[in-house]
């Protein structure tokens, strides 16, 4: 049977489950990979029929939502069905007397929000492109942004999930009370998952008040030295932001555009920045009373060089959790690695980057959550021809080798045609034998994302 052929009659089989319309071809890829087929399952049960069938075929399947991650993890050999969550849509019970919420899968995470915004509730969770960003798709990938520094990742305050396995089957953990420990802790099984073990529909809330105002606080400091130094004053006071960023000086050349160049060869000269600042910085957001602002203004000093509210907060914030993408879109041979370490590594790491970029000709550009260890780390290349494929695996197995013990580096972004010649997610401290164990028992003929993250 020829691959046309195969195809066709994939799709027929498909169009049976979910109706002929859900059945389409996209002009989309996945590491370079195109789909054979796109089905947009509109029910919980319909998922369960749609992996039943590519489990007992051995189609493999690439569970996406919102489609912000698409570049991320290796290369796959193949991708026969692209099950877009994009009809999963809708608040299914919201209670704000007893701060619930339950949503399902493929609503965009920026209408929850909304929604929650008229009864001054919110979800405290601000990774990048939340509005085009689905709720299922922030589960499934474990990100976070500035707010972790204070309410941790989506995880903590996720109460109930319900998935789908590969066997067709739907599985409920949890509920939609906030003290719910019966069980097994399927809600943290599934998140950072990737849609490896199972497909998420559905997913359940703690929600909270939102603060009643907001003020941010940018200090400058004349080097990283300075800057944790003034870090540490901070964890010794009796201040509590609710977020803290360290941002390089290069970084700060992409917290200042709206509108990405069309022109790509613009934002990709002999340097990226021209006559970028010398200052590192400390962002820090706090909420509270005028009396509480008014602390932290004093206990700051004459460190701070900027007060932002409002809007212009509003925006700078923006553009610290989109940081990454600002840079892609200016620079696509560029590479961005997500880092893990402790709050006593976070100096080391940040004097690796510093060193290690340019050694093999890039230069780095990074921010992060300064007290949680989470980096997100940018490597420019220096010109606008794209780097040998060596030279960012080189650059990737330097840079690791120099980060504290205890430590991981996952490259969230690079060039496809790098990704062969280093481990996208390194050596980690997690067990890796645990976690195919996990696959095995789950997904046995490995249907789900095959080829991208567990291998």
């Amino acid at each position: 049977m020829s691959t046309v052929t195969a195809g066709a009659s994939l799709q027929r089989e498909l169009a049976g489950i979910v109706g002929e319309q859900n059945v389409t071809q996209e002009n989309v890829s996945i590491n370079g990979v195109v789909p054979a087929c796109t089905v947009t399952p509109g029910l919980p049960e319909e998922v369960g029929a749609v992996l039943a069938f590519a489990n007992a075929g051995k189609f493999v399947v690439a569970p996406a939502g919102g489609f912000t991650k698409q570049d991320i993890g290796g290369v796959p050999e193949r991708i026969d069905i692209l099950l877009r969550t994009s009809r999963l849509t809708g608040i299914e019970k919201y209670d704000p007397g007893d701060l619930t919420i339950s949503v399902r899968a493929g609503t965009i995470f920026a209408d929850v929000q909304s929604e929650l915004g008229k009864h001054k509730q919110w979800l405290p969770y601000d990774p990048p492109c939340l509005d085009k960003a689905t709720v299922g798709g922030c589960v499934a990938t474990g990100s976070a942004g500035p707010l972790k520094h204070t309410f941790g990742g989506l995880r903590d305050f996720c109460i109930g999930v319900q998935f789908v396995t590969t066997d067709g089957k739907v599985v409920k953990g949890g509920g939609m009370v906030v003290k719910n420990v019966a069980g097994y802790d399927l809600m943290k099984l599934l998140n950072g998952s990737f849609g490896t073990i199972g497909v998420i529909t559905r997913a359940n809330f703690k929600v909270f008040p939102q603060p009643r105002q907001t003020q941010t606080f940018v200090c400058s400091f004349g080097s990283l030295k300075e800057a944790l130094g003034f870090r540490t004053r901070i964890f010794q006071s009796p201040l509590t932001p609710i977020s803290l960023e360290i941002i390089s000086p290069v970084a700060i050349e992409y917290l200042n555009a709206t509108v990405p160049a069309k022109d790509p060869d613009q934002y990709a000269p002999s340097k990226p920045v021209a006559q970028p600042s010398t200052n590192w910085q400390l962002a820090m957001r706090a909420a509270g009373s005028d009396n509480i602002l008014a602390r932290y203004r004093r206990e700051l000093g004459s460190a701070i060089t900027r007060e932002l509210s409002g809007a212009d907060e509003g925006q700078f914030w923006r553009w610290v959790t989109n940081f990454e993408y600002t840079v892609l879109e200016r620079h696509q041979n560029a590479m961005v690695i997500h880092t893990h370490l402790t709050i006593q590594g976070l100096g080391a790491a940040l004097e690796a980057l510093e060193k290690t970029a340019p050694d093999y000709n890039f230069v780095p550009a990074v921010l992060g959550r300064a007290a949680t260890g989470n980096l997100v780390a940018s490597f420019v290349p220096l010109s606008v021809d794209p780097p040998a494929a060596m030279q960012y695996a080189n650059c990737v197995s330097a840079f690791r080798g120099m980060l504290p013990a205890g430590s991981s580096a996952e490259v969230a972004h690079c060039p496809k045609e790098a990704k062969p010649h280093f481990d996208v997610w390194g050596s980690t401290p997690t067990n890796i034998e645990m976690m195919r164990a996990l696959k095995q028992a789950i997904d046995p003929n490995n249907i789900l994302n095959r080829g991208r993250f567990i291998v």
